[in-house]
């Protein structure tokens, strides 16, 4: 700091700290010039003034001592008189309010229908995450249909909630309606804030496992390694690995599926196309494979982007289903990005990769979950409680189960499924 900038912030502190001590000083000598008064009406009034004086000094005291304590929850009203109100100190510095939440309510409905059925009829729904986070928290569910059981049951080692439904032979027409209320809001990563609790460590071992189609080791170890190159810092790392897979992937709507590709097959093919889930596990893949805890979160879109109209989505949602991520890093928890978006808009909207807009919207999805979307779960390898068949690289879709074999809602000759969305 320059020498008359450093004398004239000291000049302005010294004034600001002074201020209450003339305030003082003229207090204290206002009360010893009231004091002599006192004392020498006190001659002249004698023991019985003196003795006045003292009780409602005691009052006084009493007064103060009890607009001092804090409130009970079943206290009296408080009394605004003169003699009760509290002291304003102006030299206290005011912080500033902290920003209002912005929640807004969404009520998804799911209707699910299974044609010409034969024999016994079984029916997983996947649900919207169980666990409140501070962007989304369900707020409760109902159902109907005409099945012959039904409920809801967890599967704590996938973190995820599922709605199992089941219909006996006599019903051809299995039918069923979910509606489940979730409250959202924008997901904002601050690099400022640290200290937050910390993550079981089981969990980020979870997070750290290859799975069938997203292996950590050969040509996925190479690629992260090379993206990386020689930074150390963890939060760092993740950072370079989100760049590199959002300036090699490209988004296609015709790619495998949700998280069926296999990550080392689409990296051997020297060039990565797929869809959102392929590209989210894409990066958990590359983070597990150099050792930072990463997992995809699979969720449907149910209203409009204010960021790009490609990333939003209006009326039927039965094809609406987006996957984003979550790497770990400790001091900040579990932080969200969505490198599939940035994608997906260069390729829907569409963008030049040099276009000024991807480098502030790459920048701006680090960290960032624009809550026109809803998590369900982060899944992966999904074993369906009573299923017969084998385990789903994840669950986004209904799947049901028959005589005739497994499906899900993208087979429209045996299921009839859709979702819509009421923002309340």
């Amino acid at each position: 700091m320059k020498r008359r900038n450093f004398l004239t912030a000291s000049a302005i502190l010294t004034f600001l700290a002074s201020t209450p001590v003339l305030g003082a000083k003229k207090k204290s000598a206002a009360t010893k010039a009231k004091a002599a008064s006192s004392q020498r009406k006190g001659k002249s009034t004698g023991k019985a003034g003196k003795a006045g004086k003292s009780r409602t000094r005691r009052r006084v005291s009493a007064r103060t001592a009890v607009s001092s304590r804090p409130s009970a929850a079943n206290a009296a009203p408080e009394d605004t008189s003169a003699a009760n109100t509290p002291i304003e100190h102006r030299n206290v510095v005011k912080l500033p309010q902290e920003k209002p939440t912005d929640w807004h309510t969404v009520e998804l409905q799911t209707d699910v229908g299974l044609q010409s059925n034969q024999g016994r009829a079984r029916l997983w729904l996947p649900l919207a995450q169980y666990k409140d986070t501070d962007w989304q928290r369900t707020i409760g569910h109902t159902w109907q249909g005409n099945f012959s059981k039904a409920g809801i049951y967890r599967d704590p080692v996938a973190d995820m909630e599922i709605f199992f439904a089941e219909w006996p032979e006599s019903i051809d027409t299995p039918k069923l309606q979910f509606i489940t209320q979730i409250a959202t809001q924008n997901r904002q990563f601050d690099i400022t804030r640290r200290g937050v609790i910390a993550e079981q460590a089981e969990v980020l071992r979870r997070n750290l496992h290859p799975t069938q189609l997203a292996p950590v080791d050969g040509i996925v170890h190479q690629t992260a390694e090379r993206a990386i190159g020689r930074i150390k810092d963890p939060l760092a790392m993740g950072k370079a690995l989100y760049d590199w897979v959002i300036e090699n992937a490209s988004f296609d709507t015709n790619g495998q599926g949700m998280g069926e590709a296999d990550i080392s097959q689409l990296l051997g093919n020297g060039r990565f196309v797929g869809r959102s889930a392929d590209i989210a596990l894409l990066f958990v893949a590359l983070c597990r494979s150099v050792g930072i805890p990463a997992r995809p979160v699979y969720g449907l879109r149910t209203g409009r982007s204010r960021l790009f109209n490609s990333l939003g989505a209006t009326g039927e949602l039965r094809s609406a289903q987006h996957c984003r991520a979550e790497f770990y890093i400790p001091g900040y928890s579990w932080i969200g990005v969505d490198p599939a978006a940035v994608c997906e808009a260069i390729r829907e909207e569409p963008l030049s990769n040099t276009d000024p807009k991807v480098n502030v919207f790459k920048k701006l999805l680090f960290g960032f979950w624009e809550m026109n979307w809803i998590g369900f779960n982060t899944a992966q390898d999904v074993i369906l409680q009573g299923a017969s068949g084998k385990a789903l690289p994840s669950l986004i879709y209904p799947v049901a189960e028959t005589a005739g074999g497994r499906f899900d809602g993208r087979n429209t000759n045996r299921m009839t499924y859709r979702a819509t969305a009421n923002h309340l």
